[in-house]
Formats: C-alpha cells, structure tokens, sequence
C-alpha cells in the first residue's frame, strides 16, 4: 500500500529568503540594462545622419 503523504511535506523546500534575493537580483539586473539601453539610445539619437542634413536649394 502506498504511504500517504500530506502536501506540505512532499514539497522540496520553500523559497523563502534565497528566492527573494534572486529574484529582488534579477529586477535590479533589469533595471540597470534598461538604464543602459535609455543612455545608448539617447546617445545615438543626437549624432547627425547624412539623412538629417539640409536640403540642396535651387
């Protein structure tokens, strides 16, 4: 006959503290490449193109 456990017990482990490091790690993480991503790309926004140049008139 099978034992019967109760579901409480039969789980590995609970998160806990380890798990809110991580994940507290992975949303600073995050926020930093998105903070790098805003800088690059007003960086990249200002340079002048060819494409911006003035019009030739005549």
């Amino acid at each position: 006959m099978a034992k019967i456990i109760p579901e409480d017990k039969a789980r590995q482990g609970r998160w806990g503290r380890h798990g809110l490091r991580i994940l507290i790690a992975a949303l600073l993480l995050a926020f930093i490449a998105w903070g790098i991503a805003e800088i690059y790309g007003e960086m990249i926004d200002k340079t002048p193109t060819a494409e911006q140049g003035e019009l030739p008139k005549g």
